[in-house]
């Protein structure tokens, strides 16, 4: 069994739309397991919350975290700082990673998909995860 970190870009990806991010989201929702945190999820709730996400109902955007925080395992990320100095909320992704145990981090961004792996977990894009679970 796969244990993924998604990365929120991937996440809002699979709310929004019906292609790649979707299909690999519940790939791994409903065989294999999600790894994520609150504050991954709060972080979710802050970018959906943005104006341009306006059209979606608050009710789609209240059922998808509550079905991501009942469905994934949630864990307690230590503090990472640095790894990532363009983009310092990426290392809450990488510490999510590291303290589920992931075998994968699911990432569109590219500072994440630069580093390749982080502390054995192997950072890949859409395609490539669904690539891994065929």
């Amino acid at each position: 069994m796969v244990r993924a970190v998604v990365d929120t870009n991937v996440l809002v990806s699979a709310l929004v739309g019906h292609g790649k991010p979707r299909i690999a989201v519940l790939r791994l929702f409903e065989t294999h397991s999600l790894v994520l945190s609150n504050k991954m999820l709060a972080e979710l709730m802050d970018v959906l919350s943005r104006e341009k996400f306006n059209q979606i109902k608050p009710s789609k955007v209240g059922e998808f975290l509550s079905l991501l925080a009942r469905g994934s395992k949630l864990v307690n990320p230590s503090s990472i700082s640095g790894v990532v100095p363009e983009d310092p909320d990426d290392d809450l992704v990488l510490a999510t990673a590291e303290a589920g145990d992931a075998d994968y981090i699911v990432t569109g961004d590219r500072h994440l998909l630069a580093l390749k792996q982080f502390r054995g977990t192997r950072i890949v894009g859409v395609s490539e995860m669904l690539e891994l679970l065929e």
